[in-house]
C-alpha cells in the first residue's frame, strides 16, 4: 500500500482495540462487582427477570419478619392467659372449699372471698396492660366489632377471624338448615296415677330416680322432675295429658333417658325405657356449609371463623334466615410476599375481663366479687360453679386457638416462606450473579487481545513510514 492520507490498518486495528478494551472493562466491572448484570444493556430479559424475583425475595423476608413479630405478639398474649388461667383454677378450689359449709367457718369463707376479689382485681390488670409495642391485647382492642346482631335469633357470635380487604364490612348471611333440638321422652297419663311409679331419669349430666305417689297428678310429676333438673339435666312441662320431658342442652351429644323401676301402672308406661338424643343445628353461612354443635353454628372458611350460639327461643330455632355485619376490628396479619387477600391472616382476641368471662345464662364472673349474687356467701354456688367453668372454657379456648394460630399458620408460615427464600435468591444468583470461572477466563483472554491488538495497532501506525524510502 502506498496511500499515507488514510491508514485502513490503523482503523481497523483501533476498532478492533477498542471493542477489546470494552469487553476487557466490562470483565473487571463483572468480577468487582460479583454481577453479572449491573445494567439493562448486560441482558436486558435476564435483568426484567432478575428484578421480579428481587421484588419477590424482598416481599419473602418482610414476610418472615411479620410473621416472627406475630409469634411474638401471639407468645406475649398467651403467656399473660397462662397467669390467667391459674387464678381460675385458684378461684375454684376457693369456690369448692367455701361449698363445704359444714366444715368451714364463717371467717374462713370471708378470707377465701378476700382472694376472690384480689383474683378478679388481678385478672382485670392484667387484661388493661398486656400489651406489645403499645398495643393493648387483652382489653378488647384487637375483638372484631358487629351491627345488627338480632338478640332473639343469635344469643352471641364470637368472630375468631375474619377477612376484612381493605377495611371493607363483611356481612354474614345465616340460612338455618336443620332445627337444633334436645333429647325429648313422652309419657302419657290418663288421670292420676293408680299406684306408687318409680323411674330412673337422666341426661349426659346426671341420673338420678324419682318415685311419685299414688294419685299423683300430671302436674305434681312435672314438678318432680323439674325439682332435681339441676341433677339431671332434664325439665319437664305437661300438654294435652302427656308429659314433655327434654333435656337442658342441645346436639347429639344430648340426651334424655327414662327407665320404669315399676310396671303394671297401666297408665303412664314406656314400655320399659327409652331413650331419645337430640340433634345438631346444620345452617348455610355465607354460601358455605357449616356444622353445629348442638345449637352453636361453627364456621370455618378461608374468610370468616366463627361461632354463633342461636338464642334459646322457638323463633330462633325455626328454619330462618337472619344476617348481621362485621364492621370492624381484630388483627391483621401480613404473611405473603405481597399484600393480598390470600396472605392477610386475621384474628381477633376478645376482652378477658371478669365482666366478659362466663356467659349471658348463668352470670359473669364479676358476680363472684363481694356482695354479689354469687359470692362465695351467696346460696348460689352452684351457680357460680358454672361461671367458673366457663371462664375457664374462655380463657383456654382463646389459648388454644392462639396455640393453634401460632402453629399451624405462624410457624408454618414461616418455614415454607425461609424455603420459598432460599429458592428464590438461588433463582436470583443464576440469572444475575457473575460466574467467577467462566469471567476469569474471559479477563485472561480479553487482557491478551488488547494486548495483541495494541502491538498491531503499533504495526499499522509504523507501516505507512515505509513509503518515506520512495521520496529518498
Amino acid at each position: 500500500m502506498s496511500r499515507i492520507n488514510t491508514n485502513i490498518p490503523a482503523l481497523i486495528g483501533t476498532r478492533i482495540l477498542n471493542t477489546n478494551t470494552m469487553n476487557l472493562n466490562k470483565s473487571l466491572e463483572k468480577l468487582s462487582t460479583g454481577l453479572r448484570i449491573n445494567r439493562g444493556s448486560d441482558d436486558p430479559a435476564g435483568l426484567i427477570a432478575s428484578e421480579n424475583l428481587r421484588k419477590q425475595i424482598r416481599g419473602t423476608d418482610t414476610a418472615v419478619k411479620n410473621a416472627e413479630r406475630a409469634a411474638t405478639i401471639v407468645s406475649t398474649a398467651e403467656g399473660a392467659l397462662q397467669e390467667v388461667s391459674s387464678m381460675l383454677l385458684d378461684v375454684q378450689a376457693l369456690l369448692g372449699e367455701s361449698a363445704n359449709k359444714g366444715g368451714v367457718s364463717s371467717e374462713e369463707i370471708d378470707a377465701n372471698q378476700a382472694q376472690v376479689d384480689s383474683i378478679i382485681n388481678s385478672i382485670n390488670r392484667i387484661a388493661n396492660t398486656t400489651e406489645f409495642a403499645d398495643i393493648k391485647l387483652l382489653n378488647g382492642s384487637l375483638a372484631y366489632t358487629t351491627s345488627g346482631v338480632v338478640a332473639t335469633r343469635i344469643d352471641e357470635a364470637t368472630i375468631n377471624s375474619a377477612k376484612l380487604i381493605d377495611g371493607a364490612a363483611m356481612t354474614v348471611d345465616i340460612e338455618t338448615t336443620t332445627l337444633a333440638e334436645t333429647g325429648r321422652v313422652q309419657l302419657s297419663l290418663d288421670g292420676n296415677l293408680a299406684t306408687a311409679y318409680n323411674l330412673e331419669i337422666g341426661s349426659s349430666r346426671g341420673t338420678s330416680e324419682i318415685t311419685f305417689a299414688v294419685a299423683a297428678t300430671s302436674a305434681t310429676m312435672v314438678s318432680g322432675i323439674n325439682a332435681i333438673k339441676e341433677i339431671t339435666g332434664i325439665s319437664a312441662f305437661v300438654s294435652g295429658g302427656t308429659i314433655f320431658m327434654d333435656s337442658v342442652d342441645y346436639g347429639s351429644d344430648a340426651f334424655v333417658s327414662v327407665t320404669e323401676l315399676t310396671t303394671g301402672n297401666g297408665q303412664a308406661g314406656i314400655n320399659g325405657s327409652a331413650k331419645d338424643f337430640g340433634v345438631n343445628v346444620a345452617a348455610i353461612v355465607n354460601g358455605a356449609s357449616s356444622t353445629g354443635d348442638g345449637k352453636v353454628i361453627n364456621v370455618r372458611t378461608a374468610m370468616l371463623d366463627a361461632e354463633l350460639d342461636l338464642a334459646v327461643s322457638q323463633a330462633a330455632l325455626e328454619l330462618t334466615n337472619t344476617s348481621f355485619t362485621i364492621t370492624g376490628g381484630g388483627s391483621d396479619f401480613s404473611l405473603g410476599a405481597n399484600v393480598t387477600g390470600v396472605g392477610l391472616e386475621g384474628f381477633g382476641i376478645q376482652q378477658v375481663v371478669a365482666s366478659k368471662l362466663g356467659n349471658s345464662t348463668d352470670g359473669f364472673l364479676n358476680t363472684l366479687r363481694s356482695g354479689g349474687t354469687n359470692s362465695l356467701k351467696s346460696t348460689n354456688l352452684v351457680t357460680a360453679q358454672k361461671i367458673v367453668n366457663a371462664a375457664i372454657k374462655d380463657v383456654t379456648g382463646l389459648r388454644g386457638r392462639l396455640g393453634n394460630f401460632q402453629k399451624n399458620t405462624v410457624e408454618t408460615t414461616m418455614n415454607v416462606l425461609r424455603i420459598a427464600g432460599e429458592n428464590l435468591q438461588a433463582a436470583e444468583s443464576a440469572i444475575r450473579d457473575t460466574d467467577f470461572a467462566r469471567e476469569t477466563a474471559n479477563l485472561t483472554r480479553g487482557q491478551i487481545l488488547v494486548n495483541a491488538a495494541t502491538s498491531v495497532l503499533a504495526q499499522a501506525n509504523f507501516a505507512p513510514q515505509s513509503v518515506l524510502s520512495l521520496l529518498g
